[in-house]
């Protein structure tokens, strides 16, 4: 099948995209067998990501499937915030909580230099952070744990990347999404319950002068900062709120 072919069968599903997807689609192809079975779980509003098993993020190689959500250039941004802020704190304690794939305390941990820890509520997901870890070289310690109920210690950076799309954005989301967790998407009517639930756990579980980092989503800068009064709300490349930013004084 050649690139072009590949393009109008997938326009469909991808769109302008398709060009983009015929390329990561080809570089990966077993055999012409595994092409069209793809081209057709792809028509079917399948992900690319899960359709190619693998995706990058900070530069990294992540496994990626069902059971957690697919990293994205959003998150990057909680990332590279922390990793400014690891700069000068070598070895310090980092908690991927809400880990899914393990996508950002694997980055902190490979490119900060932090002693990573990974929380997730799924098994499934943490499942997917072992195996990612293993995959980048990174050690770390790995718990079960609704947000922080069952997470032991103390730790420098908390990084976190909730659910936190509410019942319309849910009902209205894109097919792709459907296929990812929706343990992983929703946080409740108004997008906002793991943000309360944090607000009263989160500094119990942070060294003084240590930090919260939490990805939100681009509308919710005002209604985080009325539940962490001292956040900062940082943006994106695209000039959307998306990070806020709570240190422990």
């Amino acid at each position: 099948m050649t690139r072009r072919e590949l393009c109008d069968l997938l326009a469909p599903a991808a769109g302008e995209e398709s060009e983009i997807e015929a390329k990561f689609l080809l570089e990966s192809s077993r055999d012409e067998a595994w092409l069209r079975q793809a081209v057709q779980r792809r028509l079917a509003g399948e992900p690319l990501q899960y359709i190619l098993g693998e995706w990058e993020f900070m530069g990294l190689p992540f496994i990626v499937g069902p059971g957690a959500l697919i990293p994205r250039q959003d998150t990057e941004t909680l990332c590279e915030a922390a990793l400014k802020w690891l700069k000068s704190r070598p070895g310090a304690r980092v908690l991927d909580l809400c880990c899914g794939t393990g996508c950002i305390g694997v980055s902190l941990s490979k490119l900060g230099g932090a002693q990573a820890a990974f929380a997730d509520i799924s098994p499934e997901a943490l499942s997917l952070a072992r195996r990612n870890a293993q995959k980048n070289g990174v050690d770390g310690a790995f718990y079960e744990s609704d947000l922080l109920e069952r997470v032991p210690g103390v730790y420098d950076l908390i990084a976190c990347n909730p659910p936190y799309l509410t019942a319309a954005e849910m009902e209205s989301c894109q097919r792709e999404l459907t296929f990812e967790p929706a343990l992983a998407l929703y946080g409740g009517e108004d997008g906002l319950d793991f943000y309360r639930r944090l607000a009263a756990e989160w500094a119990a579980h942070v060294a003084p002068g240590g930090l919260l980092l939490m990805e939100i989503g681009c509308t919710q800068g005002t209604a985080v900062r009325e539940l962490f009064p001292d956040a900062k709300i940082m943006k994106d490349i695209r000039g959307l709120d998306r990070v806020a930013w709570v240190e422990k004084v």
